[in-house]
């Protein structure tokens, strides 16, 4: 019962994410279709989730920190990484890391996150970024609902770097 309540509340998390993905930012007619796809998808999720898993997502989202474990600006990046032990995760496409990513950082994309776990080290902070925030956003968030603690977002993400003049590699 624990892992089904377990399985249901990421389920719902990734629900809300990916509804707040598609919603945000986008006009009422191209935001439209998207609504009306994720409105029975989450009916479907939520004719599910029991009372436990309700507590769960509202312990978790109450827990959220100000600052939603992120990193406001590159300054706080390039500090954080002059520790060797901190893991940089570019959750971007392949294709995307291969034009261009920040130094050291490896490449998970947030599809297959759940898939690549053994690349992600629980007892060393992580940074997760993307092109633009959504992604990393979404991977933050999942890795928290997996029990990882260390895991922070960097909202700037790739674009914010390379903007503000920093180091670029590709591959």
């Amino acid at each position: 019962m624990m892992f089904k309540n377990f399985l249901l509340t990421i389920l719902l998390g990734l629900v809300l994410s990916i509804g707040l993905f598609f919603g945000v930012g986008q006009s009422s007619i191209t935001a439209a279709p998207s609504s009306k796809f994720m409105a029975g998808v989450k009916l479907a999720a939520v004719a599910e989730v029991t009372p436990n898993v309700e507590s769960e997502v509202d312990r978790f989202l109450t827990s959220i920190p100000a600052g939603y474990y992120t990193i406001a600006d590159v300054q706080g990046l390039k500090k954080l990484l002059e520790n060797p032990q901190i893991g940089l995760v570019d959750v971007r496409e392949p294709s995307e890391y291969r034009l261009g990513h920040i130094p050291n950082a490896i490449n998970i994309p947030l599809r297959t996150l759940t898939h690549n776990l053994d690349k992600i080290v629980r007892d060393r902070p992580m940074v997760l970024y993307c092109s633009s925030g959504y992604r990393s956003a979404m991977g933050v968030m999942t890795l928290h609902l997996l029990g990882y603690e260390n895991v922070q977002g960097f909202p700037p993400s790739f674009a914010g770097w390379k903007a503000a003049g920093e180091a670029i590699t590709s591959s």
